[in-house]
């Protein structure tokens, strides 16, 4: 195959395809979503037994445990395809959403019109279900778009693109709207990512060698985030019950997903009280725990396994696990620990642990991540729990799209003005 040749085909068809997609009205576009959800739970049995043989080849090629994690489909995600397409259809359009609109002295109307970004290109690593939210995303936000998915999971993507297709087909739209790469061959990222004739952003979704080599290379905007360090800060005014009962979940819940919480953080006023539970509980679930110099006779004291303590290094303050291990701190306080977080984290999500709101106020205006919370677990940080239907990818970026990217994050505005027969004195 020659990829350039391939890749620049597939680049015209989408731009073409992405002005239909620009005209088509809402009910065409959620009809198409509706006949794709219709057809993924129809095919439910066929989208399985192609990711089974996905499954079969990466285990043969010793794929760890993450990302195994990641590339697995069941019945139940199956089903959350479909109804993730579902809710993006029960979502308000975007597109053609005119704000701000103001009187100005000349006598002129001047807002701002929402549209669509044009063709986005989404390179993802394992994930098929991405395959599915992202065409979703795309077509009701009024993009075309370009997937290319990760080798380990090409049958499972070529499975769900067939009824992506038949979506689009069955509501006039063209099929080329959603165009999934079918050669494993690097040299076809490298081509899409510098395609500006045809690529308007690109969005990836994987490791950090993945999107590293994209912020190196892209000749095209690109909306992404590097890593996932997420933190929970047990503060001296966190309840006990809730902070054992959202670390629990926030670590132990997936441990291959960007929004597992990988560094835990405790005010030294209470770690005493705090550490004993939770290591217990963490070393229950089997995940190893990296230990600053004060945890880590506390968590000894309070009879965990030897074998599930290590001291920690700088370096896992810093680090993405993607597996049972978690980092864990003693801190000063409050200001010690927003420090800690602005040094070390990825700005990817962070939480504080605390009946103090004066405290919560400030953990949500002083530390710097696309996403904070207060007395809630990091998993909720994504698309679906936020009710954006679906999500195309998490942004740490300042510009544009911030945190997770959902229909609005697809879209731009353009200034637009209204008069009648005004003309500039």
């Amino acid at each position: 195959m020659d990829i350039k040749s391939y890749m620049q085909q597939l680049g015209r068809q989408a731009r073409e395809a992405s002005r239909a997609m620009a005209r088509a009205d809402t009910n065409q576009k959620n009809l198409a979503l509706v006949k794709m959800a219709d057809a993924i739970e129809r095919d439910a049995d066929k989208l399985l037994a192609a990711n089974g043989l996905d499954m079969e080849a990466a285990r043969a090629k010793g794929l760890d445990d993450a990302l195994l994690d990641r590339l697995a489909l069941n019945a139940k995600t199956v089903a959350g395809m479909a109804e993730g397409l579902r809710q993006i259809a029960a979502l308000p359009d975007p597109v053609g959403a005119v704000s701000d609109m103001n009187y100005r002295p000349s006598g002129i109307q001047v807002g701002k019109m929402r549209v669509p970004l044009g063709v986005i290109g989404i390179i993802y690593e394992a994930r098929p279900n991405v395959t599915a939210d992202a065409a979703g995303l795309c077509l009701k936000s009024g993009n075309a778009a370009i997937l290319r998915g990760g080798s380990e999971a090409l049958n499972s993507n070529q499975a769900i693109a067939a009824c992506v297709r038949e979506g689009l087909s069955a509501a006039g739209l063209p099929e080329a709207a959603v165009q999934v790469i079918d050669t494993i061959d690097r040299a076809a990222v490298g081509e899409l990512i510098t395609m500006r004739e045809f690529v308007d952003v690109i969005v990836p979704r994987g490791g950090k060698g993945l999107i590293a080599r994209l912020i190196a290379e892209a000749r095209i905007p690109v909306i992404k985030h590097l890593h996932g360090n997420c933190h929970v800060y047990l503060d001296d005014a966190a309840d006990a019950a809730k902070a054992v009962h959202i670390v629990e979940n926030a670590k132990t819940q997936r441990y291959g997903t960007c929004n597992t919480t990988e560094s835990l953080l405790v005010a030294r006023s209470r770690a005493a009280e705090l550490l004993p539970g939770i290591g217990r509980m963490l070393a229950g679930h089997g995940v190893e725990m990296r230990c600053c110099a004060e945890a880590l006779p506390i968590l000894q004291g309070a009879g965990v396994a030897a074998e599930r303590l290590k001291a920690a290094t700088v370096a896992d303050w810093e680090e993405e696990y993607l597996a049972p291990i978690i980092a864990i701190k003693v801190v000063d306080g409050f200001d010690a620990a927003v420090a800690h977080i602005n040094t070390y984290g990825s700005q990817h999500t962070d939480a504080i642990v605390t009946d103090d709101y004066a405290k919560a106020r400030r953990f949500l205006r002083e530390v710097d991540s696309s996403s904070v919370m207060v007395n809630a677990s990091t998993r909720f940080a994504d698309g679906f729990e936020y009710g954006l239907g679906a999500e195309i990818g998490i942004s740490t970026d300042k510009i544009h799209a911030r945190g997770p990217v959902g229909l609005e994050g697809l879209t731009s505005q353009k200034w637009v003005v209204l008069g009648d027969g005004h003309v500039r004195a």
